[in-house]
């Protein structure tokens, strides 16, 4: 009997044995503390194999594929607590490991001072914007987009500067405009007048040509001219211009050097003026100016006027000193479409002074009212 127990005995160590070698010990490792088991009870004891699932598959993760240059570079971490352990909160590992490769600096080793705009250093940073100190200095100059420049070369790129620069506001426009366009009813003696000009260039430089006069019916154009004229922007509303002015009617006919403006006066007033020196000394003015009131956005009242003046009499063409005739206008137009815009209205013309003596002299009348139908249009 006691051989049998004794026998019994040793087969039970047996099987127990391999059960507690392939047990890893989890319960040791921080946040793995497993229940006891009660000592009462021999089955649990007799199930190692359901504790040794898990413990036969941390063997592969232990030694994760890693490429060559990692393995080589990868820094030694505390043996007893592996890093996958550590990453799943089983352990903390005494020695930090360092960072890999893929978690250092992107940027370590490089040479910053060598990329453009470094080379200053990190004490010329923040200094511009509103960084700039306090105070009345002028703003400073504005940096040129000249980055490919660096590449290929200022006069190299100085073409297609030149190409962006026409394409994106320095395009050549034109523009053909009659601001008069008309029939004068007149007591007994219907006529007509235009005023208009025609222009060609860009932003800043045009070539500008203007025309105006008038005549009557049955008597054909009393007093006709037309200019060709230098036109130069000088600000964001007015242009300077300069050329001639030739006078076809009234005879004899004249030809005047030419120095003016004209633009966009404050409160959206249109305002043109000239100074003319003729070829036989005589020195003319023109002062004329017109406002567009909107009243609805297709119907627009348009007041205008214009002064006439001279520095000397010129008895061969009826011109008097000074103040020499005004005319004023009211007209009201309707835009069918901006291009083209059909007019009525009422005018009034008189000379005055000397010129109206001239007028008296020559059996006219020095002063007219008329009923004008018209149309502006431009294209």
């Amino acid at each position: 009997m006691k051989i049998f127990l004794l026998f019994a005995a040793a087969s039970a160590l047996a099987f127990a044995a391999p059960g507690t070698a392939q047990t890893m010990g989890h319960s040791n490792m921080p946040g793995m503390k497993m229940p006891a088991k009660p000592a009462t009870k021999p089955k649990p004891a007799a199930k190692p194999r359901a504790a040794a699932k898990p413990a036969a598959k941390p063997a592969p993760r232990a030694t994760p594929p890693v490429k060559p240059a990692d393995a080589q570079t990868a820094p030694a971490g505390d043996p007893t607590c592996p890093p996958e352990h550590a990453e799943m909160g089983h352990c903390t590992p005494s020695t930090p490991a360092s960072p890999t490769p893929a978690q250092a600096d992107s940027h370590a080793g490089h040479d910053m001072s060598a990329m453009p705009g470094m080379a200053a250093g990190a004490q010329d940073m923040g200094t511009g914007g509103t960084a700039l100190p306090a105070g009345d200095a002028p703003a400073p100059a504005a940096p040129e987009p000249s980055y490919a420049d660096r590449v290929w070369g200022r006069e190299a790129m100085m073409p297609a500067r030149e190409t962006l620069r026409s394409e994106h506001g320095g395009g050549k426009f034109s523009q053909i405009m009659f601001n008069l366009a008309e029939y004068q009813v007149r007591d007994g003696r219907d006529g007509f007048r235009w005023d208009g000009e025609g222009w060609f260039g860009g932003d800043i430089n045009r070539f500008v040509v203007k025309s105006e006069g008038s005549g009557a019916f049955g008597e054909g154009v009393e007093d006709a001219e037309i200019q060709a004229l230098y036109s130069r922007a000088i600000g964001p509303y007015f242009n300077l211009q300069a050329g001639i002015r030739y006078d076809f009617k009234p005879n004899p006919s004249r030809t005047y050097a030419t120095i003016g403006f004209e633009g966009l006066a404050p409160y959206w007033f249109e305002v043109e003026g000239a100074l003319f020196l003729s070829d036989k000394g005589d020195v003319l003015a023109r002062l004329e100016g017109y406002y567009d009131q909107r009243i609805t956005q297709r119907l627009i009242l348009q007041p205008r006027a214009e002064f006439n003046l001279a520095a000397q009499d010129v008895p061969e063409n009826g011109i008097g000193s000074g103040l020499s005739d005004i005319e004023l206008g009211l007209r009201l137009r309707y835009e069918i479409a901006r291009e083209f815009a059909p007019y009525v209205g009422i005018s009034y013309d008189r000379k005055i002074g000397e010129t109206a003596d001239f007028a008296r002299a020559a059996g006219e009348n020095p002063s007219s009212t008329s009923l004008v139908l018209g149309v502006r249009a431009w294209f």
